[in-house]
């Protein structure tokens, strides 16, 4: 046979008009593998579970001379299976097909590396958020003032409410503090003395602290300044804590509201169509908002990954059976980050003033070996590990009946065994659930409130 001059060609096969390996060579970096054994076999034969594509190929160089390039799993005689990309030429003549095979594997590896770091740099981004939201929370409850100006015109970037309280804008929203120059907040005598200080700050990063005279009453605080850099420009931070009696950012009083502001599950009450009425701080955190304020009057559904599918089932489950216990779905914070949660709700007062409580428990860290969502994981890995070997025709079918038949175990149990509250909960038909049951083996004696409601319909 002619050599084949091609760019990097690791295998060349020679066939026939019917597919059968005539001739084989190798590069020199893959001589090792002693391919004799391929002679006088049909492709299809020696490839893993691609006997498919190599009909396509084959059919297409007939057809055209020339195939498109196609991706293979190349089964070699010592069992060494590489990811390989073909192209078939036709001969003159007809005399037989040209197969011509690049090696994948370092592309493969290349890619598998990227996807780990691309994974890394996520993860590395998502524990950022995190630690930005609460560095705000932080900041946002602490007794002392802080503040960020820029170096450049004084100008508040931001303020936390103390700040805001503090300064005498506890009367007007806090974004009107936003973007106002900071001496003006300043009582006229102390102006000059504060002018002197962020001048020491700027030159030397610090200075001393001293006192000032804010509000109605004169009160003395100590400010504080530091120089902080960005990657916009340079900022102050000024912090100020109250001489003399602590300042409170609001009344903390001892009842059962308080304590459930200080949960470490997120509790919230919600009206009937889902607006939030009240929030503890865990829900605030889980949400990453900084404040009560921004959260009151905003719909819950704002915050769920399924905001159609989740808040209807979760609003009349809980108006059908009174609560719900264990509603497993997904909260996105508004930085991004996606925390899967378990809702337990239950209904309370009548008419205009009926309410929903609901209990949001954060579930992404629970250790459940056994747990549905492990097992859920471990078949999708599973399948992870068939990626190179199978179609991804087969890979998506396979995959697909994982998923189908976790969410509808999970849909039944959320029902008590219930097939119409299940199919009700999952957007199917009744029949189509009895199929899907059918298929993987699920059956299961029905529930009786199920068998009247069969019955009735």
């Amino acid at each position: 046979m002619a050599e084949f001059h091609g760019p990097r060609a690791d295998v060349t096969l020679l066939l026939d008009m019917d597919g059968v390996i005539r001739e084989a060579t190798l590069s020199p970096n893959m001589a090792s593998e002693n391919v004799d054994a391929w002679l006088g076999r049909p492709w299809s034969e020696i490839v893993d579970d691609a006997s498919e594509k190599i009909e396509r190929i084959m059919q297409d160089t007939k057809r055209t001379g020339i195939s498109a390039f196609r991706q293979i799993t190349q089964r070699f005689p010592s069992g060494l299976e590489l990811p390989m990309e073909f192209t078939t030429v036709l001969l003159g003549g007809r005399a037989g097909m040209l197969a011509i095979g690049k090696n994948l594997q370092a592309v493969a590896e290349l890619q598998a590396r990227l996807i780990s770091a691309q994974q890394t740099i996520e993860r590395d981004y998502w524990k950022l958020r995190e630690i930005e939201t609460r560095y705000r929370l932080v900041i946002e409850d602490s007794n002392e003032a802080v503040l960020l100006t820029k170096v450049s015109d004084l100008r508040i970037i931001e303020a936390n409410r103390t700040a805001t309280s503090a300064l005498g804008a506890s009367g007007r929203r806090r974004d009107n503090l936003v973007g106002r120059e900071f001496l003006q907040e300043i009582p006229p005598k102390d102006r000059e003395l504060v002018e002197l200080m962020l001048r020491r700050v700027r030159d030397q990063g610090k200075a001393p602290g001293i006192v000032v005279h804010l509000g109605e009453e004169a009160a003395p605080w100590m400010l504080r300044g530091s120089l902080m850099t960005s990657e916009t420009a340079p900022m102050f931070l000024l912090q100020m804590a109250p001489i003399g009696k602590a300042v409170q950012p609001g009344p903390v009083p001892d009842d059962p509201e308080a304590l459930i502001d200080n949960l470490p599950d997120a509790v919230i009450s919600i009206d009937v169509t889902g607006a939030i009425k009240r929030a503890n701080r865990a829900f605030l955190e889980l949400v990453e908002i900084g404040s009560k304020e921004a959260l009151i009057g905003e719909k819950l559904s704002r915050w769920l990954t399924r905001p159609g599918a989740d808040l209807s089932v979760l609003i009349s489950n809980v108006e059908r059976h009174g609560a719900v216990r264990l509603l497993s779905t997904t909260i996105q914070g508004e930085l991004g980050t996606e925390t899967e949660v378990e809702i337990s709700a239950a209904a309370y007062g009548l008419d205009s003033h009926r309410r929903i409580g609901l209990v949001l428990r954060n579930i992404a860290r629970r250790l459940s070996p056994n747990g549905e969502h492990d097992n859920l994981r471990v078949a999708l890995a599973a399948l992870n590990e068939s990626v190179g070997k199978t179609p991804l025709r087969k890979l998506v079918k396979s995959t697909v009946e994982v998923v189908e038949q976790h969410y509808v175990r999970a849909a039944l149990e959320l029902a008590n065994g219930n097939r119409t509250s299940a199919a009700e909960i999952l957007g199917l038909s009744r029949q189509s659930l009895y199929a899907k049951l059918d298929r993987y083996n699920l059956s299961q004696p029905e529930e009786s409130d199920d068998e009247e409601t069969e019955k009735g319909s």
